[in-house]
């Protein structure tokens, strides 16, 4: 499947109202969970053991098309909420309908560019919550 027409859509912490789609949605992360392996010997075992741990995200950050040119563009919107340290639910949603949500701070960076090089922004998450994966009907 492409990612071609992905989504990431936001909203206050709790609300329930429908996301916000933020546009000029360039790249998705990668989403899973890479839990850490503890080891949990017994001193009669005769190899190591191991068992998973808490999981970890990893770094989630999305890339963006760079446009700041109203007060409504997603580059303006998120950088303040970045400056205010605001907790955000969002939701991922795939072309195929599958949807992922959870609830991040953000943090906003501009990338850099140079002849013929485009200016983009990453909107990077500081995960709050689990990642909830709801499957198509």
């Amino acid at each position: 499947m492409l990612a071609n027409n992905a989504k990431l859509g936001y909203r206050k912490h709790g609300s329930s109202e429908e996301y916000t789609n933020l546009t000029g949605l360039k790249e998705i992360p990668d989403l899973g969970e890479d839990p850490e392996k503890v080891e949990n010997t017994c001193l009669t075992d005769k190899i190591k053991q191991y068992e998973y741990g808490i999981g970890d995200a990893g770094d989630l950050t999305y890339l963006f098309k760079y446009v700041n040119d109203s007060e409504d563009s997603p580059y303006r919107v998120m950088r303040k909420y970045a400056e205010e340290k605001e907790v955000l639910d969002f939701c991922e949603e795939l072309p195929d309908g599958t949807t992922y949500e959870y609830t991040a701070q953000v943090s906003v960076k501009r990338t850099g560019g140079g002849v013929n090089g485009v200016i983009e922004w990453n909107l990077n998450m500081a995960l709050q919550s689990e990642i909830t994966t709801t499957d198509p009907e």
